[in-house]
């Protein structure tokens, strides 16, 4: 969740410093510090409680901080409240090791209580502090040098981390270690980046080393070394970022969420054309064969949030078009559930960032357990990535928006295409019906497209919906996936109680909570139910709900019911909800912006859940 950046070359860190932590705010965080080494050798440590612009104000934009390395850090409170005191960098009690610290150390108690008695004093609630003193303490007991301190202190420490630890005796070094939280190592022209995400130093350099897991770095201008948890010096091969670094930028578009949500169309064909060749589907480069497909009974999808519900979707769209069973779970109740896989099954794990903590947890269990594992990821070389079987790459980009709007819309087109594969390879569709349905979905993009061009009436309608306190999104099949993701987005950035129900489901309990004035928003673009929605919402009309209604262009009579209709391209029945989404992207945005809130950085929310 917080962020990390570090630096050390020829120019003035702070400055970096803070403009890398600045394309980290999006990931949450309550306050903000940065620790430069100055010519003498001192390190000097800034930090402030609130956001970053304080501590630019405080730096006058890091100008009077002065040396040419250091680390940087936003912090989202887990142990100790937000403040000045526990903001990073924690420095040990000489000031010999300074460090930034991304994760949670489970074991920090117990590692307290010992430096305690070693003679070390605690200033913060943090559980960072403590694997500082930790630092310090090996590299003063053994005298080895810092990578040998780090690996000690990662044999000890239990749970997650990234850390940057500079040490006094040491100047123009930064050091790195990694357990399942992500890190970058950037390297160009003398100079040496390292960020918890790819945003942070794209500016700066493209080429970059991904630090794996229970690994060490040492860091020099220009240069970066790895050691593995045994002291020993392995070797890495750099990596190009294909990101240009504009697509980070918000290219004149008040925020973020709404330039990504006009990226859509673009993303969605880069994801299609990234696995379809000469009008045929072809995994590839994925690595899954017809032959692996044919013999797979079983799918189990795994995902948290947005992506669970890109789950929810394409489970419909698998079962339809395929004789396989699917069950979607969510990681966080997967990977504590002792449940019994079958050995012909595929886990399907489906991450934006591919580091978030509970679905890389998840694709460990299935691994040790020998299923075969599948990342739909957006983000070259994470940790999903390297560590499931195969992998899907969405193209969507660089995502800044804490609320996924252009990474959701490319995990669904990865799972139609999968869902369409799989059909093929079982004999379970023929190679014309599947042609027909890739003619379809190639149209997607240019019916979102238009889509957006009616946005208007969308902001209009969402104007009328500020003062709104609670909302409902009803819909069946693929509708109710959908639906779940539009309450998500209304609640996540606009702060309104919403939730989400299969439509069917109102007559037994949550029709009590419907009265005066209650929003409720239905979705229905699958024509063989929409009858029955209908009557869902005459139900719900009766007791005095306000209607909104989004369907498919034909559907006129949906104006007879709802107070505000919003009408989609047709469209094969298994893609609706890629357009229908839309239009509930758009209205979560636009209350949000008529509130007045921080859209791309909802409070209490991160980008990328890297800590249970």
């Amino acid at each position: 969740m917080c962020g990390i950046v570090g630096f050390t070359g020829v120019a003035q860190a702070a400055p970096i410093l803070l403009d890398g932590l600045s394309k980290l705010e999006y990931r949450g965080y309550d306050s903000a510090g940065i620790a430069v080494r100055d010519g003498d050798g001192e390190i000097e440590v800034v930090k402030a409680k609130g956001k970053l612009k304080v501590l630019k104000e405080m730096t006058n934009n890091g100008d009077a901080v002065k040396g040419d390395c250091g680390i940087g850090h936003t912090r989202w409170a887990t142990h100790g409240e937000p403040s000045t005191l526990n903001a990073h960098p924690h420095s040990s009690d000489d000031e010999n090791v300074v460090a930034v610290h991304n994760g949670i150390i489970e074991n920090y108690q117990e590692l307290k209580e010992k430096l305690v008695k070693s003679g070390y004093e605690f200033k913060s609630q943090t559980d960072t502090e403590v694997a500082v003193k930790l630092i310090d303490y090996y590299f003063k007991k053994y005298g080895l040098g810092p990578v040998d301190s780090i690996a000690r202190a990662m044999i000890r420490i239990r749970g997650s981390y990234a850390l940057c630890v500079m040490f006094k005796d040491h100047p123009g070094e930064i050091y790195t270690a990694r357990k399942d939280s992500p890190m970058i190592i950037g390297v160009t022209n003398g100079e040496t980046y390292v960020a918890s995400d790819v945003p942070a130093i794209l500016k700066y350099t493209r080429n970059v080393y991904y630090i794996g897991n229970r690994e060490i770095a040492r860091l020099q201008k220009g240069n970066a070394t790895f050691y593995n948890i045994d002291r020993e010096e392995i070797k890495k091969e750099l990596t190009e970022i294909k990101w240009d670094a504009e697509a980070a930028e918000k290219g004149g578009y008040e925020h973020f969420m709404l330039k990504e949500i006009h990226e859509q169309p673009k993303v969605v064909r880069d994801t299609i054309n990234s696995v379809v060749k000469d009008g045929k589907i072809d995994f590839s480069e994925i690595g899954l064969d017809d032959e692996a497909m044919k013999n797979i009974s079983q799918i189990y999808i795994v995902a948290c949030g947005s992506a669970y519900h890109v789950g929810m979707a394409v489970q419909y769209v698998i079962e339809d078009l395929t004789s396989i069973s699917v069950r979607v779970e969510l990681a966080s109740e997967f990977r504590y559930r002792k449940m019994s896989l079958a050995k012909d099954s595929l886990v399907i794990i489906i991450s934006q960032s591919g580091e978030t903590a509970d679905s890389l947890a998840a694709l460990r269990e299935a691994k040790e357990k020998g299923i075969k594992t599948l990342g739909i990821v957006n983000v070259v070389g994470s940790s999903i990535a390297r560590e499931a079987d195969n992998v899907f790459y969405t193209l969507a980009g660089p995502e800044i928006s804490v609320a996924t709007t252009k990474a959701y819309s490319t995990q669904l087109i990865a799972g139609y295409l999968l869902a369409m594969q799989f059909a093929v390879a079982r004999g379970e569709m023929t190679e014309e019906k599947c042609g027909e349905m890739l003619k379809e979905l190639y149209t997607i993009p240019d019916k979102i497209e238009k889509i957006l061009e009616d946005k208007e009436r969308i902001q209009w309608f969402s104007n009328k919906l500020a003062n709104a306190k609670d909302a409902f999104f009803i819909g069946r099949g693929i509708d109710y996936a959908i639906s779940l993701e539009g309450s998500l987005k209304m609640k996540e950035i606009s702060y309104i109680h919403s939730e989400a129900y299969a439509a069917g489901e109102l007559k037994h309990g949550p029709i009590s909570l419907i009265e005066d004035g209650i929003l409720v928003i239905s979705v229905l673009t699958q024509q063989d139910l929409y009858e029955k929605t209908v009557s869902n919402m005459v139900e719900v009309k009766s007791r005095g709900a306000s209607l909104m209604g989004l369907t498919t262009y034909g559907n006129y009579s949906m104006e007879d019911t709802a107070d505000f209709t919003v009408y989609i391209p047709q469209t094969d029945s298994h893609f609706a909800g890629s357009l229908a989404v839309i239009p509930l992207q758009l209205l979560g945005y636009y209350v949000s912006v008529a509130k007045g809130y921080d859209v791309d950085k909802p409070r209490n929310l991160a980008k990328s859940v890297t800590v249970e």
